[in-house]
């Protein structure tokens, strides 16, 4: 059974920081690319970041550049999220996908998705 099992979400202040984990289970996750989405009450869900399948090549959207540092441990089948400096906009939902190789912007590329972990920033 496929499962990605996120977790590390929570109430932080502005200018603090979560490291989020994405546990994967159930394919093959070190030929899988993963990235996290975002989606906040009354937005579009939003790619936050992705790294390849190898950690060879990483992507963030804009708003998180240089804030937020993704990573994989393929022998522990898990990806992190490291925020830092957040910030109110970044309230969200935040799930962890997965798709063969290489990222994508599109979430409608992304095979597997995790059930979503909250992650609330306080001004």
């Amino acid at each position: 059974e496929v499962q990605l099992v996120e977790s590390g979400g929570g109430l932080v202040q502005a200018g603090g920081s979560l490291r989020l984990s994405c546990a994967a289970s159930g394919f093959t996750f070190d030929v899988h690319a993963i990235g996290w989405f975002r989606q906040a009450p009354g937005k579009e869900r939003e790619g936050v970041a992705c790294v390849s399948y190898s950690g060879g090549s990483t992507y963030y959207t804009d708003s998180v550049k240089g804030r937020f540092t993704i990573s994989r441990d393929n022998a522990k089948n898990t990806v992190y999220l490291q925020m830092n400096s957040l910030k109110p906009e970044d309230t969200a939902v935040y799930y962890c996908t997965g798709r063969w190789y290489y990222c994508s912007a599109s979430g409608s590329q992304y095979n597997y998705w995790g059930q979503g972990t909250q992650v609330t920033v306080s001004s």
